[in-house]
């Protein structure tokens, strides 16, 4: 694969993080460490999956397709639904700020590379290469995410949009993974 076809796999992985990345980042809790750690994880689990698809693809390519978007749709969801009940609730500590939340929503987003790691990378037989690659993939989707959370400070700043950023990130989320469940 070429480089600038993988530049696009790799932005087209990367997308559901940015759209994650922009509703967490809307949340008046949220400070730089957590966003970094947000990156990270979203740049780690898309490298993961991506590399497991590779190596597992063979075996499993047939057999895996719909379920990943599926679960990813779910977990996302329900994120979203606990921060409208958050927006309700009004208090300080946030589910967004609980350390198992980096895990969670960095694989619910990364479980479509498993898929492209099944399909695009399961034939390449040069180990360095299949590497390299989903490394690529790790980095794109960390450097989207830290966009999308710059776009949310620059969001933030419109008053409504501050006043109900827990409703606002959580609609946005539970219909982007009631996207990736029916469509």
């Amino acid at each position: 694969m070429d480089i600038y076809s993988l530049f696009l796999v790799a932005l087209a992985l990367s997308l559901d993080a940015f759209g994650v990345a922009i509703s967490i980042g809307m949340c008046n809790c949220m400070a730089r460490r957590h966003k970094i750690r947000f990156c990270f994880s979203f740049g780690f689990f898309q490298f993961l999956f991506s590399f497991m698809g590779a190596y597992a693809g063979i075996l499993f390519n047939t057999y895996i397709a719909a379920v990943p978007q599926l679960i990813g749709g779910m977990v996302i969801s329900a994120v979203g639904i606990f921060m409208i009940k958050e927006g309700f609730e009004k208090k300080s500590d946030t589910l967004l700020l609980d350390p198992k939340m980096y895990i969670v929503l960095g694989a619910s987003v990364s479980i479509d590379a498993l898929v492209v790691g099944f399909t695009v990378f399961n034939n390449i037989l040069n180990h360095a290469v299949i590497i390299y690659q989903t490394l690529f993939i790790g980095f794109v989707s960390g450097s989207i995410s830290c966009i999308g959370f710059i776009i949310s400070r620059y969001l933030r700043k419109i008053n409504i949009i501050t006043k109900y950023a827990d409703f606002v990130g959580g609609i946005i989320l539970t219909l982007f993974g009631l996207k990736m469940i029916f469509f």
